[in-house]
């Protein structure tokens, strides 16, 4: 196994549309490493430069010890699952399998020819290999199969497969789960947990899909337009986004974002939006006073005041709002609230009994809350 490190990698197309942007991340060894943003950040443009399919423009991509930037794509030890699955129409799921470990272990027909006995040697070992491994994705049954008699589902299990016979140094899988429906989606999100930690390969995952990012990763980086803007735990990312966009692209429903000012009443430090205030702490306190900020309130931590709680009810962080827009999930609704001129989102439990077109009281958790600079929309706290 290895690790894999991107040093000031940058990629450019043409003289100025920089995909990449001087990348500097290390994947360590045996870890599950996602990385996610919105379509066109440099997510998929950095995998495939690792499996040599793009070639970097300034700084080194290194797997293990090695630098690879010079190293064809075939003798870089890494295994790629591709978005469409790319399989061989002509050939069955046993033969997809077995391909990529023929034409590295057999290297040739005069080769078998010259050296018959152990090419029948090395036939037995990769049977074994594509057996085990389709055992293992429980596709056993559909050996015999082409990839057009298959599900989506099914056909993403043979990629899978394809890549994990080869046992390489490191997976890379740009988005594998995007044509599946939502879910087969979940289902194969915890094969692929499970098969990690069975297998322990360094892997890093591409995806747009957030959920997919604070669910299966050990550790996200979240891109940019080319830049990273925060490697870290997805709990960590979650409860401490440095900047705006990390905080909008992390969460569902995203984080509610108001503009707003600090400012100082009786010795205490509020967040002023023009329609209601909230208390800071002294940590956002320090950090400067009469400044324009953004304040960013995840729809989780609005609570509806007249149920129970974590967050104890006061005059402090309870605001009134009109209630726009209920949507049911079953569990909670999604709650679209007008404060003002404010719009905010909320998830609410489902046990509530506050109506569309009526104002209701919400109280706010207050140790939850994001204060963002309004100019740079760096995080504050």
């Amino acid at each position: 196994m290895a690790g894999v490190e991107f040093r000031k990698i940058s990629k450019v197309y043409g003289k100025d549309v920089k995909a990449v942007d001087n990348l500097n991340l290390e994947i360590k060894d045996k870890e599950f490493m996602v990385l996610v943003g919105p379509s066109g950040c440099g997510k998929t443009t950095a995998l495939r430069m690792i499996a040599g399919l793009e070639e970097a423009t300034d700084g080194d991509i290194m797997i293990g010890d090695v630098r690879v930037n010079d190293v064809p794509p075939k003798d870089r030890d890494i295994a790629m699952v591709f978005q469409n699955y790319a399989l061989y129409p002509h050939m069955n799921v046993y033969d997809n399998i077995a391909f990529g470990l023929r034409l590295r272990e057999l290297k040739g027909f005069f080769w078998q020819i010259a050296n018959m006995a152990e090419a029948k040697k090395i036939k037995a070992d990769i049977d074994n290999r594509v057996r085990e491994v389709a055992k293992m994705l429980d596709i056993e049954k559909y050996l015999n199969r082409r990839p057009k008699e298959l599900s989506g589902g099914q056909r993403q299990r043979v990629a899978l497969a394809r890549a994990i016979v080869r046992k390489p140094k490191v997976f890379l899988m740009d988005e594998p789960l995007s044509n599946l429906d939502a879910k087969l989606r979940v289902q194969t999100r915890a094969e692929l947990i499970r098969l990690h930690r069975s297998l322990g390969i360094t892997t890093i995952y591409v995806t747009h899909d957030q959920v997919e990012a604070m669910t299966m990763g050990q550790r996200m980086a979240i891109m940019k337009d080319g830049i990273l803007q925060q490697c870290d735990e997805p709990e960590t990312v979650y409860a401490k986004p440095v900047n705006k966009f990390v905080a909008g692209f992390i969460g569902s429903p995203p984080m509610n974002f108001i503009n707003a000012e600090l400012v100082v009443e009786g010795g205490r430090t509020f967040v002023d939006t023009g329609e209601f205030k909230l208390p800071l702490s002294a940590s956002h306190a320090a950090n400067g006073l009469t400044k324009k900020v953004i304040l960013g309130m995840r729809p989780e931590d609005i609570f509806d005041a007249n149920l129970p709680s974590h967050v104890t009810a006061s005059a402090d962080n309870t605001i009134t709002a009109k209630v726009d827009v209920l949507e049911p999930l079953g569990h909670e609704y999604v709650a679209y609230l007008g404060v003002g001129k404010h719009n905010i989102v909320a998830t609410i439990d489902n046990e509530t009994k506050v109506k569309e077109g009526e104002e209701a009281k919400f109280v706010v958790n207050l140790e939850s809350i994001h204060i963002f600079d309004a100019e740079t929309e760096v995080a504050i706290r």
